[in-house]
């Protein structure tokens, strides 16, 4: 009888595969640094070639991110000496400022329907998923493959359609209309993770509180969501990552009330073009929620790359 033995990795293979892993990380890094860096650029360093390393950090960029400013004569500089430091700074251009700009309304919106969809999302798909997963469907295995059909085509594929179903239901421009609209998209996403995940999950458990005198919803809530933690963790990741970056609805479905930040940083206008240190502010800004969430639940978010290839 043939017998095989799994050999532990030599100390030098170790640090082969460490010093691999570090520099694909360095590399994958170097966009994300370099637009930060941008955000405490002068417009002229930002566009400067060849591109600068080193230079004179300034928060102009995210002064202009988040105020509207306009241009006004040497006298009425003279007559009115700047009160803060963001007052300072706009003055070297021969302009005040006279509002907060619409960035933040923008990142709010963001907020509300990221999170607001990946919560109806992470909601359905449990419910879902328990219901394939532990009850007797008829055609079960077609109407699965019908939810991960939603995925198969690109979503801009439908957005006329529903561009005019929008408009005729009065739901475009509005945070409803857009949560409703990720939350069908993310859904059978969170179908497939989550059912994968409750199949893990013994059904003796379940017996056993049912058996105990629990009702199968107190069995579900106490028993089975619990041990599902890590999948509904995971599985909410996912989603927010599309409903925060998602650009094509936003684009084509919202202009003002509902508007997210992804179609509104671009439209950043500066003295003569494109404010580029105030764009990278916005886009460092942007990525702060996503990527606090994802360190949190980087656990999670690996358990549930993983799930199911190793069974025992």
């Amino acid at each position: 009888m043939s017998s095989f033995s799994i050999t532990e990795p030599s100390g030098r293979s170790k640090w082969f595969a460490g010093t691999l892993v570090v520099l694909y990380a360095l590399i994958t890094m170097v966009p994300l640094v370099w637009i930060m860096l941008t955000g405490f650029k002068s417009p002229a360093d930002a566009i400067s070639y060849p591109p600068k390393v080193v230079f004179d950090p300034t928060l102009e960029g995210y002064v202009n991110l988040f105020t509207t400013r306009t241009r006004q004569t040497q006298d009425f500089l003279a007559e009115n000496p700047p009160v803060t430091w963001a007052d300072e700074i706009v003055r070297q251009y021969d302009m005040v400022i006279v509002g907060p700009s619409k960035f933040g309304e923008r990142f709010m919106n963001s907020v509300i329907i990221g999170f607001g969809s990946t919560f109806l999302s992470v909601f359905l798909g449990t419910l879902a998923a328990y219901a394939f997963s532990r009850f007797k469907i008829p055609l079960a295995d077609d109407l699965l493959f019908f939810i991960l059909s939603t995925r198969m085509m690109p979503p801009i594929a439908v957005a006329i359609p529903i561009f005019l179903m929008y408009r005729q239901l009065g739901l475009s421009d509005t945070h409803l209309g857009m949560i409703l609209l990720y939350t069908a998209v993310n859904i059978s996403l969170a179908v497939w993770l989550l059912k994968g995940f409750i199949d893990e999950i013994p059904r003796e458990y379940e017996e056993a509180a049912l058996i105990d005198g629990y009702t199968r919803f107190q069995a579900f809530y106490k028993v089975v969501l619990p041990q599902a933690a890590t999948g509904i963790a995971s599985t909410a990741i996912f989603c927010l990552i599309f409903a925060w970056n998602e650009y094509a609805f936003a684009v084509l479905l919202t202009s003002a009330t509902a508007q997210t930040a992804p179609p509104f940083i671009p439209t950043i206008i500066g003295i003569g073009g494109l404010d580029w240190p105030a764009v990278a502010a916005g886009a460092t800004i942007f990525l702060l929620p996503v990527m606090v969430f994802t360190i949190l639940l980087r656990k999670h978010l690996l358990r549930g790359i993983t799930f199911g290839a190793v069974r025992k």
